[in-house]
């Protein structure tokens, strides 16, 4: 069974396409999700469609979207700081591909120093978030253990009562 209904893919041999209500099933979220996505600049397809014309995705417009929806779920970060992770994760992309075009060694060492700041962006947000599911995590572990105190002291009095 295929990803598309039909009607969803366009013919021929070409790679296929989604419509907007097939890839917000497939994702689990709203169009207007996806539409304010696209607004944010965290989905390219828009930009080529002309006016009227159906919103339609590739498998790599859908696969970036999952990415951008599991930065948000995951790790709880804001639609600002997934801009900020997607636009580094862009500038990266650009970087790999001059990368493979087997510059010199002075090219590689200057991809290199672009490429750092924006592996440590990411690292930096992704810590932050780290360290605040840490202190929630401690949080929980701490009430947790107060409840097992209390249920014990509970357990002990009404064993000595009986």
């Amino acid at each position: 069974m295929g990803m598309m209904a039909a009607g969803d893919a366009a013919g021929g041999d070409a790679a296929p396409v989604f419509r907007i209500g097939t890839v917000a099933k497939r994702l689990g979220v709203t169009t207007r999700t996806i539409r304010y996505y696209e607004e944010l600049g965290l989905l390219g397809s828009g930009a080529a469609r002309s006016k009227g014309a159906h919103r339609l995705y590739q498998e790599a417009d859908v696969a970036h979207l999952q990415q951008v929806l599991r930065l948000r779920d995951l790790l709880g970060l804001s639609l600002e700081s997934i801009v900020d992770l997607a636009q580094a994760e862009e500038m990266r992309a650009a970087l790999r591909s001059e990368w493979e075009k087997d510059p010199t060694d002075a090219e590689r060492l200057r991809i290199i120093a672009d490429a750092m700041p924006l592996v440590e962006r990411q690292l930096e947000l992704v810590s932050a978030r780290q360290k605040t599911l840490a202190t929630f995590a401690r949080e929980l572990k701490e009430r947790l253990a107060r409840m097992h105190r209390h249920r014990a002291e509970l357990t002990a009095r009404s064993a000595s009562s009986e």
